[in-house]
């Protein structure tokens, strides 16, 4: 049995933190979901640049588009929602089976707008309606103005994957925005039956360290913080709170591991992925760190409710001079700005690519 299988029996979801078009048509997405376990899947500005920007396998569908007067943003969120329609309908098997637990795509909003929560919510809506798939997240970052976007996507009934959350604090802030939302819903008497997970960001803590602390505490750092969210999240499932919306049939929002591909070539290559094994989590992996987990992978210990040694292990790094608060801050501060810098190499990909197709047409 392959590590990833085993994941999937502690009960944690295995989903694949990367997507393109020859991906899904030629079969190896299909593949994983069967010999991986895969069971949802989740992009970025930086995978779609990724994949527009290396392959020719979009051409088709952008001069198509090109000819209905098509270009920019529009067309990229077209491109965007043929892919994630598609893999979603992958995986709505899974998504049936689990009674919407399970079996979720993700599509981000413009990351242009993660500083405007009025825009932010429009676009949820907006995007969520055009893919027409039950089983589509929207992605939205945990900013501070995020977390008014995430109250009233969920009170709009908008499956929302609460995205660039770095710590404890910023997990606990997304986690109560759904549950306002969630909150409003029952109020006006609508179902809270609406699906979120929240997306801790793991590995670029230790990054953002390396060069700052002992060798000691290399690569430790991330790890402790997700401890230290994994023990505010169980005690929130538990929380009288939740098990009031429970009653009234919502979901819990999930805890979701982003992040997990091991960033240090030194470390081992499966380092996030067996240290972060919880049952009724998600773990999004880049497609290397997946086959390399179901190729030498093994389940150790399981996280530890309470948090295990996270406390001892931060007061290390408050000693070598890690400010966690301010770097939780910067983290998320310095997470937005990338996905911008993404989303502008998206666009001129995208332009240089329609201006190639049109002439050649």
């Amino acid at each position: 049995m392959k590590a990833t299988q085993k994941l999937h029996e502690l009960g944690q979801s295995v989903w694949l933190d990367n997507i393109n078009r020859d991906l899904l048509t030629s079969g190896t997405l299909k593949r994983y979901i069967n010999d991986l376990s895969l069971t949802g899947l989740t992009s970025n500005p930086t995978i779609f640049d990724q994949a527009i920007s290396r392959s020719s396998a979009y051409d088709s569908a952008i001069r198509a588009k090109l000819k209905e007067g098509k270009s920019g943003e529009k067309l990229f969120f077209e491109l965007a929602i043929e892919d994630l329609s598609q893999a979603a309908d992958m995986f709505r098997p899974v998504w049936d089976r689990t009674g919407g637990v399970d079996g979720w795509v993700s599509l981000e909003v413009s990351p242009l707008l993660a500083h405007d929560s009025a825009s932010t919510s429009t676009a949820a809506r907006e995007l969520h309606a055009r893919a027409q798939r039950p089983n589509l997240l929207i992605k939205i970052p945990g900013t501070k103005e995020g977390l008014p976007a995430i109250e009233e996507s969920i009170f709009a009934g908008v499956p929302v994957n609460v995205t660039l959350l770095f710590s404890r604090e910023q997990y606990v802030a997304a986690a109560e925005a759904y549950l306002r939302g969630i909150e409003r819903r029952i109020s006006a008497g609508l179902s809270p039956d609406v699906g979120s997970v929240a997306s801790l960001f793991v590995s670029r803590w230790d990054a953002a360290v390396a060069s700052k602390v002992p060798e000691s505490l290399r690569n430790r750092l991330g790890i402790a913080i997700a401890k230290r969210a994994y023990k505010a999240y169980r005690e929130l499932l538990g929380s009288a709170r939740s098990q009031r919306i429970y009653n009234e049939g919502a979901r819990p929002q999930r805890l979701l591991w982003a992040s997990t591909g091991t960033k240090d070539p030194a470390a081992s290559d499966i380092l996030y992925i067996k240290a972060l094994a919880a049952p009724f989590t998600v773990n999004t992996m880049p497609e290397g760190s997946a086959k390399a987990f179901a190729d030498h992978g093994d389940i150790g210990d399981i996280l530890p409710a309470d948090g295990g040694d996270c406390e001892d292990v931060l007061a290390q790094f408050a000693k070598a001079g890690v400010d966690i608060d301010a770097l939780a801050a910067k983290l998320q501060d310095d997470g937005a700005k990338s996905f911008v810098k993404s989303w502008d190499e998206l666009m001129k990909a995208i332009s240089a690519r329609s201006g190639v197709l049109a002439k050649a047409s």
